[in-house]
């Protein structure tokens, strides 16, 4: 509560259109593929919305690992996410590296003026 009035602090709003249930699957050595199943309020599987697979892994650098998320893009079941995710993995940690380069290039062509600060 905030004050004397009684008001929220925060505003969460639940999208009761938009539920998923989630299930956890590793090899227990390098990958971990999560599958949300979309659900009813009623916690009953809404047939009519795609299942989702999201892939996760750790790349070692020399600051310590480096956590890799990405959506399996097109996976129906389980069997073809595990065939994807090396394949969605290459792609985000490619997405990663442009994407740094990309920020190393603006950062070298930032024009610096004395007396100005960052």
């Amino acid at each position: 509560m905030n004050g004397a009035e009684g008001t929220k602090i925060t505003e969460v709003k639940v999208n009761k259109d938009n539920l998923y249930k989630e299930e956890t699957f590793t090899d227990m050595t390098f990958a971990t593929i999560r599958c949300l199943t979309p659900v009813k309020v009623d916690g009953s599987i809404d047939e009519n919305r795609e299942r989702i697979f999201t892939g996760m892994t750790q790349l070692m650098s020399p600051k310590g690992p480096i956590p890799i998320q990405c959506v399996i893009e097109g996976a129906k079941t389980l069997s073809e996410a595990l065939d994807k995710l090396p394949e969605a993995i290459d792609k985000t940690v490619k997405d990663m590296i442009e994407e740094a380069k990309e920020m190393q290039r603006q950062e070298a062509s930032r024009i610096i003026v004395p007396g100005q600060e960052d």
